[in-house]
């Protein structure tokens, strides 16, 4: 069910291009394949008011599913600005998670806390921007857990919806719950309703849920594999 911060969430996305939708000349993603979807939450970076509406997403989310924190933490580098807002909106403390030791220092994985000491058993929050297969916010929720923070929840402001972060989340114990503001369903739903996509487009995109590394194959848009799947 979509609720109101959804609703303009997903409207703003598709106004500002903080997600793009294009079935005839898709994306070339890292991963080497093609798609016909684009995401970029830092366009929200270029007004207050749009890191604040994520952050009262955030907040109704917290409310709605009795998450209780101690700590914010965001994701490096995507999060962290979003982490930031909600942090300052509920004065607590602000960490983030590199994706990897530092190199030299006291090569810390956590910023803002004392390496020596992590987070003393404190309740930590996980902020990332979105979430595609999981894997990147799976390693942050086991990097804040060695850092001795009780962790068991993850918020993103989009995600793709892909069955690996489901398999990937499923698989952590103690489970880590993760809840997102816009949902992929939500998304391509709302831009047909109102009119930026048309219905043959969104079957398509639909068809890109269901096989999302085949859908550019099967449309002629030959992949790189550069991740070598198959």
């Amino acid at each position: 069910m979509r609720n109101e911060y959804t609703k303009k969430l997903i409207s703003i996305s598709l106004g500002i291009n903080a997600v793009k939708l294009d079935t005839k000349t898709p994306f070339l993603w890292a991963s080497g394949y093609y798609m016909p979807i684009y995401n970029d939450n830092r366009i929200f970076l270029q007004e207050k008011k749009y890191r604040e509406l994520i952050a009262d997403s955030f907040i109704e989310i917290m409310k709605d599913n009795n998450i209780e924190v101690d700590v914010i933490a965001g994701t490096s580098t995507s999060g962290i600005p979003f982490a930031t807002t909600l942090a300052d909106k509920l004065d607590l403390p602000l960490t983030y998670v590199r994706d990897k030791p530092k190199g030299h220092g006291l090569k810390n994985c956590i910023e803002g806390i004392p390496a020596e000491t992590g987070y003393q058993g404190e309740k930590v929050l996980l902020i990332e921007d979105l979430i595609s297969t999981g894997g990147s916010s799976i390693k942050a929720v086991q990097a804040i857990r060695e850092a001795d923070g009780n962790i068991d929840a993850c918020l993103s402001i989009f995600n793709y919806g892909f069955k690996e972060a489901d398999i990937n989340f499923s698989s952590l114990l103690p489970l880590c719950r993760s809840f997102s503001i816009i949902k992929y369903e939500d998304l391509i739903t709302a831009a047909v309703e109102d009119g930026y996509i048309l219905n043959e487009e969104f079957e398509s995109l639909k068809e890109w849920r269901v096989e999302p590394f085949g859908w550019g194959d099967n449309h002629g848009f030959i992949s790189e594999k550069k991740w070598g799947r198959k």
